[in-house]
């Protein structure tokens, strides 16, 4: 069965928590299954040493994950306004992707969560954007359709789905901030099956 793969960087949960809301969406549209993929830390120590592989939760993406979606959802929590360095990391080593043209014309969008309101939503989203348009992908953003849009105290943008979660991680994921998750992954679900189906 064609899948959406949802690949994100978490470091205390918010991330994978709203990976899990955009799982929920892609699984609404038929004929389409969400695959939850995460990448490993890395570290400013200059040795290379191999982390081991998580015994729960979400498995480390692999090359076939990426080659064989049929669209992408990025998550990363926002650093300085751009996405986390392990997701780069992982990003920077796609160039075989890059070469064949594995994924030009998939869709694909992006989501964050950051610890306050202006904390880099909109610029981490943006960046996320750009090495999927180097990849010749589809990007698929929050239509105003989306009331969550206009009623967000929280997180939530047309560029993708957001949320804050407080200087201490201290706030859960509003109703809004869900809602807008999940439309995220099955509005990218849905624009997967009409490409597939032309």
């Amino acid at each position: 069965m064609p899948y959406i793969l949802i690949l994100y960087y978490s470091r205390h949960g918010a991330v994978a928590e709203m990976a899990q809301r955009v799982a929920r969406g892609v699984e609404q549209v038929t004929g389409m299954e969400a695959r939850v993929r995460t990448v490993p830390s890395i570290s400013t120590v200059c040795e290379a040493v191999s982390e081991d592989i998580p015994e729960d939760g979400p498995l480390y993406c692999t090359e076939d994950d990426l080659q064989n979606c049929a669209g992408l959802a990025l998550g990363s929590p926002t650093r300085f306004g751009n996405m986390a360095a392990p997701l780069k990391y992982f990003l920077d080593g796609t160039s075989s992707q890059w070469l064949s043209g594995a994924l030009i014309d998939k869709p694909a969008a992006v989501f964050t969560s950051t610890a306050s309101l202006h904390g880099g939503q909109e610029s981490t989203l943006l960046s996320m954007m750009l090495p999927l348009l180097h990849h010749g992908m589809v990007m698929v953003g929050l239509p105003y359709s989306e009331a969550g849009l206009m009623k967000t105290q929280g997180g939530g943008t047309p560029y993708g789905a957001s949320r804050v979660v407080g200087n201490e991680g201290e706030r859960k994921l509003d109703q809004h901030e869900a809602e807008l998750c999940q439309a995220l992954g099955k509005r990218l679900a849905l624009v997967a099956n009409k490409l597939q189906a032309d």
